[in-house]
């Protein structure tokens, strides 16, 4: 590896529930989020986010992850081990902080992060940092709602935030 040159180790996760496209690096966990189609596109999104980054396709280095993520989607996790390896501004990484406190089958509003990091009028904002959360999942944006319950936008699509909030509703339950 060239010195300053990030490398990124990737793979496309493929579970019966729900393919993800994940990344990491020496240090942790830095992407997860839906496939696209094809290896191109694959490679794309992840260079979207790591403009420059060296894209080593090689799942060996991402088996502790992909481990975890089928424990999670199968109901027999609800919190995950392994380090992340993901930055953003300050203000994203105080938002994610906090949407990685949110408990496993619950769901919060965007007002409630607002007030969590100590900027209630900041909500917009808050909406603006959980839209650019590149590990979906470990970083568990999915669980923000609409003040009224409703599901409001997720980068992957609403069908996806329905499916893991339902999945994580009757997991609780069985296990609750």
């Amino acid at each position: 590896m060239k010195q300053g040159i990030l490398t990124i180790y990737w793979e496309v996760f493929k579970n019966e529930s729900l393919p993800l496209l994940l990344g990491a690096t020496d240090k942790g966990l830095c992407f997860a989020g839906s496939p696209g189609s094809g290896e191109g596109e694959c490679e794309a999104i992840i260079q979207k986010r790591y403009p420059g980054a060296s894209l080593i396709k090689q799942a060996e280095p991402l088996r502790p992850f992909i481990t975890e993520f089928a424990e999670y989607l199968d109901g027999r996790r609800t919190e995950f081990s392994w380090q992340l390896d993901s930055s953003g501004t300050a203000f994203q990484e105080l938002v994610w902080e906090a949407l990685r406190h949110i408990p496993y089958g619950e769901t919060v509003c965007y007002s409630d992060i607002a007030n969590r990091i100590g900027k209630p009028t900041a909500v917009r904002a808050v909406g603006s940092a959980i839209g650019a959360n590149p590990v979906l999942i470990a970083v568990p944006c999915h669980r923000v709602v609409g003040k009224d319950g409703s599901m409001t936008g997720f980068r992957e699509g609403l069908d996806m935030k329905r499916f893991l909030l339902e999945l994580e509703k009757k997991n609780k339950v069985a296990t609750g």
